[in-house]
């Protein structure tokens, strides 16, 4: 038994010890403005996973009217204040947070996975299904992400709320991984020992997956990390613009929304109703960038003195 302790013992300080060793993270960390983004990115989640446990979701839906002052201002009893359904702010703003996280998760791990998929298939087998791919990706690339996501949005039912935007925007996100990831892979399979590997018989598949995507992650991270804010940012701004969120869901861009619509402007003015929603977009936005910067400087020096 106390084997079996000092070997996990051992390995664990073996991995730490190469954790703290790797020329990555050591570079990662003496980013002040990425260990910015990283603090504020763990401080959302914790807040995601905070609101998702305690705070009830059926609760913070209802409309409080008689029993809560409408449109009251940030007190003690209110700290972000309420709005015209007398719904309390506060815990609206922080479900929000999870609604966030969830589907900028999903919308990137999926866009990421399609944008990837088709990206190396494009570089490795080349001609007529790189032309196919790379095509079809201009053809989406040629129109603005945010009208794109608009038309898109359209052809999904209104039953889905925020997951037809998460179908809209992985479509939209996918031709950039594509670019990306073909440009990366092409670069790859320029390397003598791909060819060494096909002559000694490697199948196609263990070619892709144990040679060309481990050398393609660098590019991968940097890209999913900024795209995580921007696919945050669009969520928001697909539920601001009516495509999004149901009504009465805590998310931040119908928060913004409603605030706007019918508090920003009124006198006197309800500018908390939209401020804290809009504080805490922006802040996880500013957090995911500066992150993605820190990861993208940490990986490629050369990008960063090019910068500088």
């Amino acid at each position: 038994m106390s084997t079996q302790t000092e070997n996990s013992e051992t390995v664990s300080r073996g991995f730490f010890s190469r954790l703290r060793a790797s020329p990555f993270l050591s570079e990662l960390l003496s980013n002040r403005l990425a260990v910015t983004g990283l603090t504020i990115i763990l401080f959302m989640i914790v807040v995601a996973v905070y609101a998702r446990l305690t705070i009830d979701l059926a609760a913070i839906k209802q409309s409080r009217i008689g029993l809560q002052p409408s449109l009251a201002a940030p007190s003690g009893a209110y700290p972000f204040g309420t709005n015209l359904q007398a719904q309390n702010i506060f815990p609206r703003v922080l479900y929000g947070a999870w609604y966030a996280m969830l589907f900028g998760t999903v919308t990137v791990a999926a866009s990421t996975t399609l944008g990837v998929g088709l990206g190396i298939i494009a570089a490795y087998y080349g001609d007529l299904t790189d032309n196919v791919i790379m095509r079809t990706m201009d053809v989406l690339l040629a129109f603005p992400a945010l009208l794109l996501s608009l038309a898109l949005v359209a052809v999904f039912p209104d039953e889905w709320g925020l997951w037809r935007a998460v179908a809209a925007l992985t479509l939209v996100y996918t031709p950039r991984f594509a670019r990306v990831v073909r440009g990366a892979a092409l670069k790859v399979l320029e390397d003598e020992y791909i060819d060494a590997t096909v002559a000694l018989g490697a199948k196609n598949p263990r070619v892709l997956a144990r040679h060309v995507l481990p050398n393609c992650l660098a590019p991968i991270t940097v890209q999913s990390t900024l795209n995580f804010g921007l696919a945050i940012l669009d969520l928001a701004a697909l539920s601001f613009l009516g495509f999004g969120a149901d009504p009465g869901t805590p998310s931040w861009g119908l928060m913004l929304s409603n605030g706007v619509k019918h508090g920003l402007f009124s006198v006197p003015s309800a500018w908390w109703w939209s401020f804290f929603p809009g504080l805490f977009l922006a802040v996880t936005v500013l957090g995911f960038n500066l992150l993605g910067d820190g990861m993208r400087d940490a990986l490629d020096p050369r990008m960063r003195e090019a910068v500088d």
